[in-house]
Order: C-alpha cells, then structure tokens, then sequence
C-alpha cells in the first residue's frame, strides 16, 4: 500500500496557492500532518480524498492515478473532514444506514458493522436518539464512525478530536492504533500531542510546503540539545521573548519558568529533554 503525491498544487485566484510543487510518499501506518492554520494541511486531504483536484500535479494509489479515476480511491477511502456535517433527525444508526447506501456499502452484515462501530465509540446507548440533541464530541464521534464503515484501505482525518473530551480522545488514538497495522491512516491536527502519541511518521507543513517528513525522532532531532527552561521576573518576559523563541510558560513563586529554544543559552538555563511540540514550533516559527 502506497500513496504518492508528486508535484502538486493547488492554486486558487490570482496568485494564491493553497499548495505549491508539494510532494510526500506515505505508506501502512499513521502519519500525522502538523501545521499552523493556512498550511495547507486540509487543501491536501481534500485532495486525496477527492474532493477536489490539483491544479498541476499528480496522486497515485497502488500505481493508480487517482486524479484521471477518482473512483479508485473511493472504494477504498474513509474520511472525516474538519467540517463534517449530520443530518439532526436521524439518529445514529438511520444515519450510519444513509451513509453506508451513499457509500454502496450493504449486505447482510451491515447491521452487526454498525453495532460495532458504535460500541467501539461509545455511542450505544445514544444510538437511537436524534443526533441532533447529541454533544459536538457524540457528533464526532459519529463523524469517526461513518468513516470506518467500509472497512477503509486509506483513513483520512481531518482534526478528529475536535470537541472530544480527554477520556473520548484516548478511545480515539486506541482504535486508529489498531487498524493502523492493515492500512494508511492520514491524521491532521493543531494539536500535537494527538500526533505524538500514536504517529510513526511526522510531516511539518507550512505555507503550502513541506517543511520535514520523517519519524518522530528524526523531527526531534531538529531541536535536540537545544532545549531549555529558566526562571524569569514576570517584568522581563517581554524583553526575553523579543530575544528567544519561546515554547511555553508557566507561573511559579511570582516568576515565569520559561521552556525556550536557543544554541545559545543564557546563564543560569537548564537544557531540558526535546519533544515533538519542541520541534514543531522550531520548524514553523523558524523555517
């Protein structure tokens, strides 16, 4: 299983481009695309799900032009996009049984697949109340199900955990866990310990390119030996962040504990173990 994007852009009116000349080659496992607002990140799953066409540019699956037949790759596609709708009268089983018709999924095992999904979200219990009195995280979660349904070659989430609580998120990063192993699983968001947590691969976009694709260490090593935390008075942040890249604060004993970035630290730093987060900001703030 293999999915190659090769030279793509998107481009809109005028001179805006939503990608520009990206290419990326995944392959079986969860790679996750992390990336500020605008960098393109749901321009490209919309693109490989075929929602939409690149402007130049080509998708192969399995050695098969998915821009020239789009219908390869919906046999085989699962997708959840960012903003993904319901129909509020229908509860979730009505719903999953629309989605699956729209899908040409049926057969007599179609019930027992829903019943499934729906324990495996956590959902039973709602499954026949209408979705609209349903919580935004329950709405996910039927998002998350409707995507599963054809037992997909290829998993597309766009910021699935959006409105998920800590426990539902969890849940979520189990089950994508799992069906890793058999499938390519595309999982896109802002938040990074989503991505650090059940990723094999990273890739950092940014503007329409790509910045770095590789295993979460070898993204970590971008920053690696050149992290670090210091305590300052509250009336010197200012000054310190116009000087550092600045990863996080925290109030303690009336100073800030500052978590930086720097080859140069000052005096009195403690350098601190790199993670992904680390990186991330690194490469998006930097690059």
């Amino acid at each position: 299983m293999k999915l190659e994007i090769q030279n793509v852009s998107k481009r809109y009116t005028g001179n805006k481009y939503g990608l520009k000349d990206f290419s990326i080659t995944i392959e079986k496992g969860i790679l996750g695309l992390l990336g500020p607002n605008g960098a393109g990140k749901s321009t490209l799953l919309k693109m490989i799900a075929t929602v939409s066409k690149p402007t130049e540019g080509t998708i192969i699956l399995n050695k098969n032009n998915i821009v020239k037949d789009a219908n390869y790759m919906r046999k085989q596609i699962g997708f959840l996009p960012q903003d993904f709708g319901v129909y509020p009268n229908l509860n979730a089983y009505e719903f999953l049984k629309y989605m699956a018709a729209m899908k040409g999924i049926g057969g007599k095992d179609l019930n027992t697949r829903i019943t499934q999904l729906l324990e495996g979200l956590n959902l039973i219990e709602a499954a026949k109340k209408p979705i609209g009195s349903y919580s935004g995280g329950m709405k996910q979660r039927v998002g998350i199900a409707q995507a599963l349904l054809n037992n997909p070659k290829v998993l597309i989430f766009d910021e699935p955990t959006v409105g998920l609580d800590p426990e539902e998120r969890v849940r979520f990063r189990n089950l994508i866990t799992d069906l890793a192993n058999d499938c390519i699983v595309i999982l896109s968001s802002h938040i990074v310990s989503d991505i650090d947590t059940i990723a094999d691969e990273v890739a950092v976009l940014k503007n329409g390119t790509l910045l770095l694709k590789g295993h979460q260490e070898d993204v970590i090593n971008k920053v690696r030996n050149n992290v670090f935390e210091i305590s300052i008075p509250k009336d010197n942040y200012n000054l310190f962040k116009n000087k550092h890249l600045i990863v996080s604060t925290t109030r303690k004993s009336g100073n800030l504990l500052v978590r930086y970035i720097t080859d140069n630290p000052i005096e009195n730093s403690v350098e601190k173990e790199a993670n992904l987060e680390d990186a991330y900001l690194y490469l998006t703030k930097t690059k």
